[in-house]
């Protein structure tokens, strides 16, 4: 969701109008609509007193993201980690495995066109 769109759900939330928050945080309704319509963004000092009047932290209000998201949020940045790790030493293999199917790949030439040059001389 977006910072605008959330804004829009808070204000309904609380069952406000645009022009009763704009009371209640000392701006203009105008300066709300801008807000929710995505035309301007308010200032650090406006964040701070729209977040205290809805009882949420900055994270959830600008970002839509709660503290305990975070956190879990670090838990699974841990776990990607991992994987790239794993990932990591899969790549490193690769070349390894490259190596391995070229020399096949030569090895499986090199037969064909043995046992080609055999048929044809035993023919």
């Amino acid at each position: 969701m977006n910072f605008n769109e959330r804004l829009i759900d808070l204000r309904k939330s609380k069952g406000l109008s645009q022009e009763e928050l704009g009371e209640k945080i000392e701006v203009s309704r105008q300066t709300i609509s801008k807000w929710e319509l995505g035309q301007s963004y308010p200032d650090f000092q406006r964040l701070v007193v729209l977040s205290d009047y809805y009882d949420i932290t900055l994270d959830e209000l600008v970002k839509g993201i709660s503290v305990q998201d975070v956190r879990e949020k670090g838990v699974s940045e841990k776990q990607l980690s991992e994987i790239y790790d794993d990932v990591k030493k899969v790549e490193s293999f690769i070349p390894v495995a490259k190596s391995a199917f070229t020399g096949f790949a030569i090895f499986g030439l090199v037969s064909a066109g043995v046992f080609l040059l055999m048929g044809i001389f035993l023919s």
